[in-house]
């Protein structure tokens, strides 16, 4: 005997039977390609099922029809985990590093200003990944003594925000009132008070509790080199700097510094 041909109906969509999706289970008994078991295992790309005698067999999920409970359904795969807290990548700084490839950015107006190369160095190394991500440009002035001139000079506007980076910012200094003078909606000058951004590195990288006290007249840089017996500034820089991982390794006066530059550059004008 023939069998029966196609349903001359079988092209009218209004004669097709919608075959539900459906996630497979553990433990749920289905009849997939003639096999009936129960499922045992499931991943983004397989089922296995198990049958009474225990034999195994995988069969792929790219939408297979099986028969679960006498009805047909179409099996698709499960919806990946969401990353858990354990597999998310951390940057330097403590944020949620992105993911997928890294994309070229046009640098914004924006700018964070800080006073030398050493900060300078010491943001990229902490913070370089948010700042790609942001597109921010960090610049070192090489000293703040024409600070409210060079803030002039930049323009400053709601989508040109400025931050500035000072240090020694503490009452009564010679950088608190250079920074007095700087007033624009647009710009934020935060600082540390430690005296050179080396003192915002944890003094326990270099093996020691605190920093040396320095007496005045006596440089402090070079003063902190002869105390640990390093030979010259830019020796100890490069020791200190390469001995800093992550932001644990900075006093909390520059992190938090930092950060309320971040906030404040990137904002939506």
């Amino acid at each position: 005997m023939r069998a029966p041909g196609p349903d001359v109906l079988d092209d009218d969509p209004r004669h097709r039977r919608e075959v539900p999706a459906h996630v497979p289970a553990a433990g749920e008994l289905i009849e997939l390609d003639g096999f009936i078991g129960t499922v045992t295992a499931v991943t983004v790309r397989q089922v296995e099922l198990t049958d009474r005698r225990g034999r195994a067999r995988r069969f792929s999920l790219d939408g297979q029809v099986a028969w679960l409970d006498d009805q047909a359904v179409s099996l698709t795969a499960p919806a990946p985990a969401a990353p858990t807290a354990a597999a998310l990548r951390l940057t330097a700084s403590g944020s949620v590093a992105a993911t997928g490839p890294a994309v070229a950015r046009v640098a914004r107006a924006s700018r964070i200003w800080v006073e030398g190369v050493h900060d300078a160095e010491l943001l990229e190394r902490v913070w370089g990944d948010d700042l790609r991500e942001a597109a921010i440009v960090v610049e070192p002035l090489g000293g703040i003594d024409d600070l409210a001139a060079e803030v002039r000079t930049f323009g400053p506007g709601p989508t040109r925000r400025l931050g500035v980076l000072v240090d020694h910012l503490v009452p009564g200094s010679k950088e608190s009132r250079i920074v007095a003078e700087v007033r624009h909606p647009d710009v934020l000058v935060t600082g540390h008070p430690y005296v050179d951004v080396w003192a915002a590195v944890r003094p326990q990288l270099m093996g020691i509790e605190v920093w040396p006290d320095i007496p005045m007249g006596t440089p402090w840089k070079q003063g902190i080199c002869d105390a640990l017996g390093i030979s010259d500034p830019p020796t100890m820089w490069r020791l200190l700097r390469d001995q800093v991982s992550s932001w644990r390794d900075l006093q909390q006066p520059l992190v938090r510094a930092v950060e309320e530059l971040l906030d404040h550059v990137t904002a939506e004008g």
